[in-house]
């Protein structure tokens, strides 16, 4: 074969396969885009079900404390009727402030508390300094 000859069959091997690469990527480039989104879709499947059990724990540990937070409370309730029950069964103006004043333990130091006075006027603290 001369020259000539090999080039216009390299020239004709390499066309043909141009068009092969060609038609495969016209076959295949839908076929990926689908194949693509079915991958994207099932990622986003099992985000969206990993988040549907994320909440499912959080609400069940949300009513897991407020159940504690309930039985706390009942046990509570069950002390001060104790307490009203040994103070026979009366709340007493010495009580109200015995339990006012051990509630004041629970204030932070920035806490201002107005009591009032005779005539129910607050006393006013224009000596008191305020510091930023």
């Amino acid at each position: 074969m001369t020259e000539r000859g090999r080039a216009v069959l390299w020239g004709t091997a390499i066309a043909w396969l141009a068009i092969f690469v060609i038609m495969g990527g016209l076959w295949g480039c839908p076929k990926y885009n689908v194949w693509q989104q079915e991958m994207s879709g099932k990622a986003e499947f099992a985000k969206a079900e990993q988040n549907r059990r994320i909440k499912v724990e959080e609400a069940k540990a949300n009513l897991e404390a407020e159940k504690l937070n309930a039985e706390s409370e009942i046990v509570r309730a069950h002390g001060a009727a104790e307490a009203i029950r040994i103070e026979n069964g009366s709340l007493t103006p010495t009580y109200i402030q015995y339990l006012w004043v051990r509630q004041q333990g629970n204030l932070n130091d920035k806490t201002v508390i107005y009591i009032p006075t005779e005539g129910n006027l607050p006393l006013l603290e224009a000596s008191r300094s305020v510091h930023p």
